[in-house]
């Protein structure tokens, strides 16, 4: 941290974030708007509504990115299903190295592609949307001290007055432009309870991940522990990276976390992989759903389904053992 000089504005970090200018320009506006909401229904200037402000951005950008997640989901669903059959064009062309046989599996992988409507890319677009959506954050809540001192022009929404009024935003005692290494002993409390509940959040959603949403052929094996290795690494990475962050940064990283891991969840308990333990969770639900909705209709359940097609299929096969089959002659020609 320089007083004199705003550090990102230099070097390469400053030409990458003036190419993410218009995203930056976005959020401030987002995030003045939804402060001037909250200061309109009675809260104060400086306060609260500041930090309301950050969270409902963090919701905009989750509700901007849950039709892709949605997608994406789909996509991943059908990429599962399609699974047998990439596995029969891979063995098809097993052991040829030659142009030909690639570009002919290649051809033949984009068509079963396009037949079936997968994006086998789909899963990095959420991802990609909220790489540079974090960084802008962290670049603008960074940005907003030195507007507020004078060293950095306007940015988007923030004018000087606005910045100063940000930067006098306590939460829980402690600044909101504050870092851990410049707070006192009560702002390195709050800010490392706010750091272990972001670490916290991160590291239930992987483990839930593991826990229910890996097929159960996975869960053994040297592979398998170390994905139960790594769930810890993140976590203790944000560590470092956290205690470095102000504390708006710090405030929208964590609702941003819970969000993820509450949408993780949702994706867990909707679009479950085939064979894990939450596939067979929601095929449970899915019988009972199905059995309360036949039982509203006035159908029969699902069981006595099964038993209604199980005795025709009995009384079929006595019926065919009771037909008496015609002999036939060799060689006889109608």
């Amino acid at each position: 941290m320089n007083s004199d000089k705003f550090l990102l504005d230099s070097g390469f970090f400053g030409w990458l974030y003036k190419i993410l200018t218009p995203i930056e320009w976005l959020m401030t506006q987002i995030m003045v708007l939804f402060h001037k909401l909250f200061v309109l229904v009675g809260m104060p200037r400086e306060g609260v509504s500041w930090i309301l402000a950050i969270v409902f951005l963090v919701l905009v950008v989750h509700a901007c990115i849950l039709p892709i997640f949605v997608r994406q989901m789909k996509s991943m669903r059908k990429m599962q299903e399609m699974q047998p059959k990439m596995q029969h064009i891979r063995n098809k062309y097993k052991g040829k190295k030659d142009p030909a046989s690639r570009e002919a599996m290649n051809r033949e992988m984009t068509k079963l592609y396009q037949d079936n409507g997968a994006n086998p890319a789909g899963s990095c677009l959420p991802m990609l949307i909220q790489g540079p959506v974090f960084m802008c954050m962290f670049y603008t809540l960074s940005a907003i001290p030195y507007i507020a001192n004078g060293v950095r022009q306007p940015l988007g929404a923030f004018d000087r007055a606005t910045a100063t009024h940000f930067a006098n935003t306590s939460f829980f005692g402690v600044k909101i432009t504050t870092t851990f290494g410049l707070a006192d002993s009560t702002g390195k409390i709050v800010i490392g309870i706010f750091v272990a509940l972001m670490c916290a959040a991160m590291w239930f959603m992987q483990f839930n991940n593991m826990r229910k949403n890996l097929p159960r052929a996975q869960m053994e094996g040297s592979q398998y522990k170390m994905q139960q290795g790594m769930t810890w690494v993140f976590p203790i990475m944000y560590i470092f990276s956290g205690v470095t962050m102000p504390f708006a940064v710090l405030i929208y990283w964590l609702t941003n976390n819970i969000a993820n891991m509450v949408r993780s969840m949702w994706q867990v308990y909707t679009f479950p992989t085939p064979g894990s333990p939450a596939a067979e969770e929601k095929e449970v639900r899915d019988h009972e759903h199905e059995n309360v909705r036949r039982k509203r209709t006035g159908q029969i359940s699902l069981e006595e389904e099964e038993l209604v097609k199980a005795k025709e299929a009995a009384e079929q096969r006595e019926n065919r053992g009771f037909q008496r089959q015609q002999p036939k002659r060799k060689g006889h020609k109608k």
